[in-house]
C-alpha cells in the first residue's frame, strides 16, 4: 500500500497538503483516497492525529449525495455496538468484508482490462476457423468438379480426363 501523505490542519481550519505544498479540500483529500492514497492528517500546533475525524467528516460529505452506502438501518445498527463487548468483532468484520470487495474489485478490473486489449480475439478466432473450414469444403467441392488430370500426357498427344 502506498505511503502516508502528511496533511497539516491549520488553525484557521485550512487543510494543506505537505508534499504537493499547497491547500486541499476535503474533496480533494477524497480523491487522493479514491486513488489509493493513504493520509494522515495532523494538527499543525499540537500534533494530534485528527486523520480519523477528517475521514469521518469526508464520509459525512458523500453520504449527502445521491445514493447513500450508509443506510439509516446500518447507521442504527453500528451505533447500537458501540460500548457493546462485541464491538471490536464488528470492527474487524467490516474491514475484512472491505477487504474483500475490494480485492473483487481488483480481480474484475484486471479482466476487463484484458478483454479490452484484445476486444477481437474470440472473433478473429472464430473468423479463422471459419475461414479454414471454408476453404477445406471448397477444395472438396472443386475436387469433385476437376478430378485430378492423370500423369504426363505424352507431346502432342491431349491429356485425357478420368470420368
Amino acid at each position: 500500500m502506498a505511503e502516508e501523505r502528511l496533511i497539516r490542519k491549520y488553525a484557521n481550519r485550512r487543510l494543506y497538503d505537505a508534499q504537493d505544498s499547497r491547500h486541499v479540500t476535503l474533496e480533494d483529500l477524497r480523491k487522493l483516497i479514491a486513488a489509493g492514497q493513504r493520509i494522515k492528517v495532523i494538527d499543525d500546533k499540537s500534533g494530534e492525529d485528527l486523520t480519523r475525524s477528517i475521514l469521518l467528516q469526508i464520509i459525512a460529505s458523500q453520504e449527502q449525495f445521491g445514493t447513500p452506502v450508509l443506510s439509516t438501518p446500518l447507521l442504527e445498527g453500528i451505533i447500537r455496538f458501540y460500548g457493546n463487548p462485541i464491538q471490536q468483532m464488528l470492527t474487524r468484520y467490516l474491514e475484512q468484508s472491505i477487504g474483500g470487495l475490494l480485492r473483487q474489485q481488483s480481480v474484475m478490473q484486471e479482466q476487463m482490462a484484458k478483454a479490452l486489449e484484445t476486444p477481437m480475439a474470440p472473433l478473429a478466432e472464430m473468423a479463422r476457423q471459419n475461414m479454414e473450414m471454408w476453404a477445406k469444403m471448397q477444395a472438396s467441392m472443386l475436387s469433385a468438379f476437376h478430378p485430378p488430370e492423370a500423369g504426363p500426357a505424352p507431346a502432342g498427344e491431349p491429356r485425357k480426363r478420368r470420368g
